[in-house]
């Protein structure tokens, strides 16, 4: 990164998109440089040539696919991150392994492009000042991605849901339920660790079988017993401990 703001070469065979990404990473005020490239093959040169602080990458390419190229990637003394770039979410999926730090839906939203180049700059910062002090502190995990892989029940295999259209999650033994705008889906990670994953995301914990995404909640409703039931805004009514009520109540009127 120079002091000017961010490089980020953009990759993706076509054109249209990749004039939409191009157009947006030119407006943002925390981009300098931008390049583009229509193949993997292409990238490799311009990467060969000068220093990039992120590559905006297509999953879906011909000859070299992003998430080749991604792995390719992971092999350089220095690589850049990586945001990926698809219209198919599901295809996405791999980028948890090849350690994408976010991944944006085509036709990518101003919104969605600047949260990304907001996790690159993190991203590169950290990198510096990690070079500069001469000392080798321990690593902070880099921020990831605002979504998580779910099982669809229906047909298999893997999905992308983003924690913001997720309204709930529910206890299933090991497993959690999640309840989302688009469905229900099982996620395999225990609820007590999706309370301390997602809590920087709004969501609580109001009762030992249920983890809300507080900002889908329109009302809490007191009972004669002194427990509470949280009105979702699809008319959803999720019981809230006695013992939760109070700091529920807090957190709702802050």
């Amino acid at each position: 990164m120079t002091n000017d703001g961010l490089a980020i070469l953009a990759v993706d065979d076509e054109p249209r998109a990749l004039a939409d990404v191009q157009r947006l990473l030119e407006t943002s005020a925390s981009v300098e440089r931008v390049a583009t490239a229509t193949s993997a093959k292409e990238a490799l040169v311009y990467l060969s040539g000068g220093r990039y602080d992120a590559l905006f990458l297509d999953v879906h390419m011909p000859e070299i696919e992003g998430m080749a190229l991604a792995r390719l990637l992971r092999r350089f003394a220095d690589p850049p991150a990586v945001v990926f770039l698809t219209g198919h979410p599901d295809a996405a999926v791999e980028a948890f392994e090849v350690q994408a730090l976010d991944f944006l839906i085509k036709p990518v939203s101003r919104d969605r492009l600047d949260a990304a180049l907001a996790r690159v700059e993190e991203h590169v910062n950290r990198d510096a000042a990690g070079q500069g002090d001469g000392a080798t502190a321990p690593a902070t995990p880099a921020p990831g991605p605002d979504v998580v892989a779910v099982d669809n029940p229906k047909g298999g295999g893997k999905r992308l849901v983003r924690l913001e259209t997720i309204q709930l999650a529910q206890a299933n033994g090991d497993y959690a339920r999640i309840v989302c705008d688009d469905g229900r889906f099982l996620l395999r990670t225990p609820l007590s660790q999706l309370e301390t994953d997602w809590a920087g995301a709004g969501f609580a914990r109001v009762h030992r079988a249920y983890l809300v995404n507080l900002p889908h909640a329109v009302e809490l409703r007191a009972q004669p017993n002194g427990t509470a039931v949280l009105v979702m805004r699809d008319g959803t009514e999720i019981p809230v401990a006695r013992r939760n009520v109070a700091a529920l109540r807090r957190r709702l009127n802050a």
